[in-house]
């Protein structure tokens, strides 16, 4: 079983420090929800497991499968299993997306795919995410609305089958329909042995992918590691009682942490 190991993770942006100590285990196998007010460290935790070169690692280290991921070019951490849904996947006018997959699939295989193979996967593929399969011969999220971008990076995800997903707002910028169908492919994903750390707005997201784990990220630390428990509470409190049970004071706290539900991005207010 694959495990995904980070140890006294601190890392700055532009010489401002961000993640300040992140220490966090994660197996293949497990579904982590990942939450936690808006700017405090969890979309650069996963650039920098990623590789992103904007961020700088001033200590600590991030192992997978007892390899140094800090080591790596974010090639090579791709091809060790792990995988970023981003949270605004780029537009990149001229790479045809079906093009961009399947060198994407080559890049993990000793031997290239077939034409025939790969069409045949991406066609059940687009299906099971009802995706038009024209999008296929689109540049890459070239005119994509926000949703067609999100489902693609699911798309990525079947095609790549990494062995953890870090997945970012992933529901962000979808309808009901559309997160039931995210969410289908993601408990898919689950029943084949993938591990998941997802950050979400949402606890209806959540809800239909039940996560085995919830941590919270405050100040660029993990300050709860539990049970689903912990993401029920706060979209129903807000993250006001880490202050009060927890005596940890919530850095650029601008909005009262009462009233914000997972995520801290005032998408709607708990209710009363």
């Amino acid at each position: 079983m694959s495990v995904l190991k980070i140890t006294n993770l601190h890392a700055s942006v532009e010489g401002k420090e961000i993640l300040k100590g992140v220490n966090l285990k994660i197996k293949e196998g497990e579904t982590v929800a990942f939450l936690g007010p808006n700017g405090h460290g969890k979309s650069t935790l996963f650039n920098v497991i990623m590789g992103h070169p904007k961020y700088e690692v001033t200590e600590g280290s991030i192992f997978f499968d007892d390899q140094d991921v800090l080591s790596l070019s974010v090639d090579e951490r791709s091809k060790l299993g792990l995988f970023l849904g981003m949270q605004l996947p780029s537009e990149i006018p001229g790479v045809i997306n079906s093009d961009f997959l399947k060198a994407a699939v080559n890049a993990r295989r000793e031997k290239p795919i077939s034409t025939y193979n790969f069409y045949k996967i991406l066609d059940q593929a687009t299906k099971e995410l009802k995706m038009p399969f024209d999008l296929a011969t689109r540049s890459l999220n070239e005119g994509f609305s926000g949703g067609e971008k999100k489902r693609n990076e699911i798309l990525q995800l079947e095609l790549l089958q990494p062995k953890i997903a870090l997945l970012d707002e992933i529901d962000s910028g979808l309808d009901v329909d559309a997160m039931q169908v995210v969410a289908d492919v993601i408990k898919k994903e689950q029943s084949n042995g993938r591990g998941f750390l997802i950050i979400s707005h949402y606890a209806r997201l959540f809800d239909l992918i039940q996560p085995t784990r919830a941590i919270v990220m405050i100040n660029g630390r993990i300050v709860l590691d539990g049970g689903p428990e912990i993401f029920k509470r706060i979209d129903q409190t807000g993250y006001e009682f880490i202050k009060t049970e927890y005596g940890i004071e919530i850095e650029k706290e601008d909005q009262d942490m009462n009233k914000v539900s997972i995520g801290s991005c005032a998408v709607k207010e708990s209710i009363k």
